[in-house]
C-alpha cells in the first residue's frame, strides 16, 4: 500500500475585494503519497519548502480578475508565492536530491514542481538562505531595475523612497547611496525611521503617519525639489511627489500599497505637473528585465560581501503564522522583508 504523508498546506478559501484578513486563508492538513517520490515523468519532483515569501503583489491574485499580469490563485488550492526549497526526489536530471533551488511554490510543507524552468539553483552557500527571497530575489532584482533601468539615476539626484524600509525600498535607497545621491526614506513608524537613518544609511527619514501636510513635508526634506521619485505606496505620496518634482524628474511606479484594499482606488490629483516639469513616471515588472538577473545577482552579492549594503528581514518561524505575517503587510507591521521559515534543511 502507497504511503501516505502528512503535508500542513495554508488553503486560499475564496476571492476577495476588501483588505485580506488571516480567515480569506486556513491551515489544512493535506497529505502527499507516494511516500515522498516524485511521480514518473518528464521533469518532475518533490521539494521540501524552507522559506516562504510574503509579497504585496500576491494580494492582486486574490481578486478574481484575469487582466493581471499574473493569473488568480485558485480557491481550495495552497497559496503560491517565492520560496526556497530542497529538493527531496527528481525525475529532472538538473535537480538532484538534496539540491536548493529558489522559485515558485506553493504554501505547504512539500510542494510537486512540474515547471523547473521557473526554478533557480542556490550555488551560494555564504549569505543566508532566506535572501534569495529578498535581498538576491525578486525584490532585490526590482529594487535594481527599478533605480537603474527606470530612474535613470545621476550622481547627486535627490532621491525619495516611500515605503523606505520594505521589501523593495530598502535596498533601492542603499543603491542610491552608492551612486551619489542625496536619499530620504518615508515609512510609518519612529522605529523604521530610526533604521532608515541608522542602519540603512539613508541621509533622512520621515513617519508619515507624522506629517498633517506631505507637500510641506516634502519641501522641508528637498528644498530644491526631487530629481527621482521611488513609488510604492501611490496615493497622497504620489499627490504630494508631484507638486516637487524637478524638471526632467523620474518616477518610478513599482507598487501602490496604499490602494491594495480600495474598492475605489483614490485618483491623483496633481498629474499637470508632469507637462511643465517633462517629468517621466513609469511603471515597471521586474520580469521584463530577467536577462539583467546575472549581472545585478553578482553586482548585489559584492555589494553585500565588501559590507557596502546590509538588508533587514522579518522572519517568523511556522507555517501556520504564514496568514497573519502576509496581512500584516498592508498593516504596517513588518519591519524588512518579510519571510516565514517553515523548516531547516
Amino acid at each position: 500500500m502507497e504511503q501516505q504523508m502528512e503535508n500542513r498546506q495554508v488553503i486560499f478559501k475564496g476571492f476577495i475585494k476588501r483588505a485580506p484578513r488571516e480567515t480569506d486563508m486556513e491551515l489544512k492538513v493535506g497529505s502527499i503519497g507516494g511516500g515522498l517520490k516524485a511521480p514518473a515523468g518528464p521533469g518532475a519532483f518533490l521539494v521540501k519548502n524552507l522559506y516562504l515569501s510574503c509579497d504585496p503583489y500576491m494580494r492582486g491574485r486574490m481578486r478574481g480578475s484575469r487582466t493581471s499580469y499574473i493569473p488568480p490563485f485558485v480557491p481550495g488550492q495552497p497559496i503560491e508565492g517565492f520560496g526556497v526549497s530542497k529538493v527531496i526526489d527528481s525525475d529532472d536530471p538538473d535537480f538532484k536530491p538534496g539540491d536548493l533551488v529558489s522559485g515558485m511554490t506553493g504554501w505547504e510543507e512539500y510542494s510537486l514542481i512540474r515547471k523547473s524552468n521557473q526554478l533557480r539553483k542556490i550555488e551560494q552557500h555564504d549569505v543566508p538562505l532566506s535572501y534569495h527571497l529578498g535581498l538576491l530575489g525578486m525584490p532585490g532584482f526590482t529594487a535594481y531595475v527599478g533605480f537603474h533601468e527606470i530612474c535613470s539615476p545621476k550622481q547627486g539626484d535627490t532621491v525619495l523612497v516611500s515605503a523606505a524600509s520594505g521589501a523593495v525600498g530598502q535596498l533601492v535607497g542603499q543603491l542610491a547611496k552608492l551612486h551619489g545621491c542625496y536619499v530620504v526614506g518615508s515609512a510609518g513608524s519612529s522605529q523604521k525611521v530610526d533604521l532608515l537613518k541608522n542602519k540603512l544609511g539613508f541621509d533622512e527619514a520621515f513617519d508619515y503617519k507624522e506629517e498633517p501636510d506631505l507637500d510641506a513635508a516634502l519641501k522641508r526634506y528637498f528644498p530644491q525639489g526631487i530629481d527621482i521619485y521611488f513609488d510604492n505606496v501611490g496615493g497622497d505620496m504620489l499627490d504630494a511627489a508631484l507638486l516637487n518634482m524637478r524638471v526632467d524628474g523620474r518616477i518610478a511606479v513599482c507598487g501602490m500599497v496604499s490602494q491594495h484594499s480600495q474598492t475605489n482606488p483614490q485618483g491623483i490629483h496633481n498629474l499637470f505637473n508632469l507637462i511643465p516639469k517633462r517629468i517621466k513616471m513609469q511603471g515597471f515588472l521586474q520580469s521584463d528585465f530577467l536577462h539583467l538577473f546575472p549581472h545585478f545577482f553578482n553586482q548585489v552579492m559584492e555589494y553585500y560581501k565588501q559590507g557596502k549594503i546590509t538588508y533587514m528581514e522579518d522572519t517568523v518561524r511556522g507555517l501556520e503564522h504564514a496568514p497573519a505575517a502576509f496581512v500584516g503587510l498592508f498593516l504596517g507591521r513588518n519591519v524588512g522583508k518579510q519571510v516565514i521559515h517553515v523548516a531547516s534543511p
